[in-house]
C-alpha cells in the first residue's frame, strides 16, 4: 500500500486451513453446555410446530374428499376452523422455541467474549507484538455474533428441518410411494452440490473474516493516528488505502453471495421441478382413478410445506460454515498457552483459572517467608541473554549476555545507543518479555520462580511511551498501587513527585476523564502521570525508562528534584539518554554490542569511556579526538556535579 500506514495483516494465523466445520462447532460444547437443555428443548418444540404445520395436508384431504366432494358446508367451515387452530398453534410454539433461546444464548456470548478478553490480558507481550488488533477486535465482537446466531438458528433449525423432511415424506409415501419418488429424484444431485458449496464457501467466509480484521486494523490506526495522518496530510493515502481493502472485502462477499445464489437457485429449482413432474404423475393417476383428488391435494400440500426445510438448506449450511470458520478465529486466540502462576508458558485458555491463583498465593507466601530471612541482595542479572522469537536464527541475540548488580538502595542509570536494547531489558524485568538465558534476581529470588502478582508487587514500571486510559487522573494513577488500591494521600504525594500540578486545574481535578490513550493532555502531562502511576505504590524495585524526556528544562529539575527522594528507599533501573537524567543515579551502566561495556560514575566512565563521551555529548566524535576533549570532559562533569548538589 503506497503511501499510507501499513495495513497487511499481522494475523499470525493461516488464512485458510483443512479443517472439519463439524470438529470445529464441537469444540463449543463446554460453552454450550450449560444452556444444553433449553437448546434441546427448543429444538423439540420447533420440530412439533413444524409437525403442527404438516397436520395442514391431512386435514386438506379430509375436506376434499369429505365435505367438499359431500357438498357439507358445515364440515368446510369445521376444516377451516382446524387449519386455523394449526396455524396459531404453530405460530405459538415457534414464539415459545425463540423466547427459551435467546436470553441463554446472549449469555453463552458474553461469557465467550469474557473468557477471550481475560485471555488476551494475561497472554505475553510476545502475542500481542504478533497479532493485529484489528484481529483480535473481530473475533471479540463479529465473529462471536456470528457463533450466537448459528446457536440460535442454524442449529437448532438443522435439527427441526431434518426432523420435518423425515417426517414430511414419510407422510408422502403413506399417501403415494410412486409420487414420493419422483420428489426424492434429486436428492442425490442436490447433496452433490451442497458438499461443493460447503468446501468453497468455507474458503470464501474465512478469507472475508479475516479481511474485515484488516480493515478493523487500519481503522483503529487512523483512528488514533489522525494527528499524524492531518499533520503530513496522508489523508488521500490513507483514503486509498480503505478503499483498497473495502474493495477486496466487497469481492470476496460478492463471491459468497455468487456461491450462495447458485446453490439457491440449484436448491430452488430442482424440487420445483420435482413437484412439477410429480403434479402431472398425480393428475394422470386422479384421472385414471387410481388416486383421490383429496389424496392429491394433500401430497402436493405436503410437497410445498416441504420447500422451505430443503430449499433452507443452502442457507443453513452458509451460516454453519461461517460459524465454523469464527470457531476457528476464536479458538485460534484461546489455544495460544497463557503463562503459569510464575510466569511460565503451559497453560491454555480455556482452563481454569481458580488452581493457578491460590497456587500464586501460596507460592507468594513462600517467597515471601524466604526473603525474610535472606539479607537483602538488590536488583542482580547474571548471564542474562535474549532474541525475540521472530529473529532469524542465524542472527546473534539482542542481549548476548548482561551481568549487573544494583545495591539495594542504589539508583542505577543505564545507557547505550539507540537501538542497543535497553527498553528490551527494562522489560524482562517485569518479565513481559522471557529472558531466553541467565538469571534475574530481587533480593535473592529468581523473577523466574516469583508469582506473577508478587513480582508486580515488588517491581512498578514507567515506560518510554506513556499509555493512558479512558478513565479519570484518579483512577490512572491508582493503577499503580495493584489490587488493594491506593488512598487519597498516596496520590497526592504521587502527583506531587511527578509534579503534576496541571491536575488541580483539570475541569474535575482528579475525576477529570483524560480520554482515550490519554490524549486531552499533552505529552509531557502524560509522562508526568504515568510516573506518578509509577512511585505511587511505594515499589521496592523501580525501573523507569527515559521518564523525562517529553519535559520542559524547568519541569525536568522539579521532577528530579522530588525524584531524588522517592529513589532513596528505592532500588531502580533509570534509562537515560542525558545528563541531566544520569545526575538521578548513584552508579552508571553502559550498554553496548548486546553486553554491560563499562558500568561507573559519570565522572568515571567521562574519563574511561570514550563511547560514553559519545553518548553524552550527542555529537560525532573524531577517531583520536579522546585526549583533546578529555579535560573539558572532566570539567563539564565537575559543574555537573557541582549543579546537582
Amino acid at each position: 500500500m503506497s503511501g499510507g500506514m501499513s495495513a497487511t495483516t499481522t494475523d499470525p494465523a493461516p488464512a485458510v486451513r483443512s479443517r472439519s466445520a463439524i470438529r470445529s462447532l464441537l469444540r463449543l460444547w463446554p460453552y454450550v453446555r450449560a444452556v444444553r437443555v433449553r437448546l434441546g428443548v427448543s429444538a423439540v418444540v420447533g420440530a412439533g410446530a413444524s409437525c403442527v404445520a404438516l397436520l395442514i395436508p391431512l386435514v386438506l384431504k379430509w375436506m376434499v374428499d369429505g365435505p367438499v366432494s359431500e357438498h357439507d358446508p358445515a364440515g368446510v367451515w369445521l376444516g377451516g376452523g382446524l387449519i386455523l387452530l394449526l396455524g396459531l398453534l404453530e405460530a405459538l410454539l415457534f414464539g415459545i422455541r425463540r423466547w427459551l433461546v435467546a436470553r441463554p444464548l446472549a449469555g453463552v456470548e458474553a461469557a465467550m467474549r469474557a473468557d477471550l478478553y481475560r485471555h488476551l490480558q494475561r497472554l505475553p507481550v510476545e502475542f500481542h507484538d504478533r497479532w493485529a488488533s484489528g484481529q483480535l477486535l473481530s473475533r471479540a465482537t463479529m465473529d462471536l455474533q456470528i457463533l450466537r446466531m448459528f446457536l440460535a438458528f442454524p442449529l437448532v433449525f438443522l435439527v427441526v428441518n431434518s426432523v420435518t423432511v423425515l417426517i414430511g415424506f414419510a407422510i408422502l409415501f403413506a399417501q403415494s410411494w410412486l409420487l414420493g419418488l419422483v420428489l426424492l429424484a434429486p436428492a442425490v444431485p442436490l447433496m452433490i452440490m451442497c458438499s461443493v458449496f460447503e468446501t468453497r464457501y468455507a474458503l470464501a467466509a474465512r478469507r472475508a473474516q479475516d479481511q474485515a480484521g484488516d480493515l478493523a486494523t487500519l481503522v483503529e490506526e487512523s483512528v488514533l493516528g489522525i494527528r499524524i495522518i492531518k499533520a503530513f496530510g496522508r489523508h488521500r493515502s490513507q483514503a486509498r488505502a480503505f478503499r483498497a481493502q473495502t474493495r477486496g472485502l466487497w469481492r470476496t462477499e460478492m463471491r459468497k453471495a455468487r456461491l450462495l445464489s447458485n446453490i439457491w437457485a440449484v436448491i430452488m429449482t430442482l424440487p420445483e421441478v420435482a413437484i412439477g413432474a410429480a403434479l402431472v404423475c398425480g393428475v394422470l393417476q386422479v384421472a385414471d382413478g387410481k388416486l383421490s383428488a383429496g389424496t392429491l391435494v394433500a401430497f402436493l400440500s405436503t410437497a410445498l410445506a416441504l420447500r422451505w426445510p430443503i430449499e433452507s438448506i443452502g442457507f443453513l449450511l452458509a451460516m454453519s460454515n461461517e460459524a465454523a470458520t469464527a470457531a476457528d478465529r476464536y479458538f485460534e486466540a484461546m489455544d495460544t498457552p497463557e503463562p503459569d502462576s510464575t510466569g511460565n508458558t503451559g497453560s491454555t485458555g480455556n482452563s481454569s483459572s481458580t488452581g493457578s491463583s491460590s497456587t500464586a498465593e501460596g507460592d507468594a507466601s513462600a517467597t515471601d517467608g524466604a526473603g525474610a530471612g535472606r539479607p537483602s541482595d538488590g536488583l542482580r542479572m547474571h548471564a542474562v541473554r535474549f532474541r525475540y522469537p521472530d529473529a532469524p536464527d542465524a542472527g546473534p541475540d539482542l542481549l548476548k549476555g548482561i551481568d549487573l548488580h544494583i545495591s539495594p538502595g542504589e539508583t542505577m542509570a543505564l545507557v547505550g545507543a539507540t537501538g542497543s536494547g535497553k527498553t528490551t531489558l527494562t522489560a524482562l524485568l517485569p518479565r513481559l518479555h522471557q529472558a531466553t538465558g541467565g538469571r534475574i534476581t530481587l533480593d535473592g529470588a529468581d523473577i523466574a520462580d516469583l508469582p506473577v502478582k508478587r513480582l508486580r508487587e515488588l517491581l512498578a514500571v514507567a515506560f518510554e511511551e506513556p499509555t493512558l486510559f479512558s478513565a479519570t487522573v484518579r483512577e490512572n494513577v491508582a493503577m499503580g498501587a495493584g489490587p488493594e488500591g491506593a488512598d487519597e494521600a498516596d496520590i497526592v504525594r504521587a502527583l506531587a513527585v511527578a509534579q503534576c500540578g496541571f491536575v488541580e486545574r483539570l475541569p474535575q481535578g482528579l475525576d477529570t476523564q483524560v480520554g482515550e490513550q490519554g490524549l486531552s493532555l499533552s505529552g509531557g502531562q502524560r509522562q508526568r502521570l504515568a510516573l506518578a502511576r509509577a512511585v505511587v505504590g511505594r515499589p521496592r524495585f523501580l525501573v523507569l525508562d527515559d521518564p523525562l524526556s517529553a519535559l520542559d528544562v524547568h519541569t525536568e529539575a522539579l521532577v528530579e528534584a522530588a525524584l531524588r527522594e522517592v529513589l532513596a528507599d528505592t532500588t531502580a533501573l533509570v534509562v537515560a539518554h542525558r545528563p541531566s537524567t544520569v545526575m538521578l543515579a548513584d552508579r552508571v551502566a553502559l550498554l553496548e554490542d548486546g553486553r554491560i561495556a563499562a558500568v561507573g560514575t559519570h565522572a568515571e566512565l567521562l574519563r574511561d569511556s570514550a563511547v560514553y563521551r559519545h553518548l553524552m555529548s550527542g555529537a560525532d566524535e573524531e577517531p583520536g579526538a579522546e585526549e583533546r576533549t578529555g579535560e573539558a570532559d572532566e570539567a563539564s562533569a565537575a559543574r555537573e556535579r557541582s549543579d546537582a548538589r
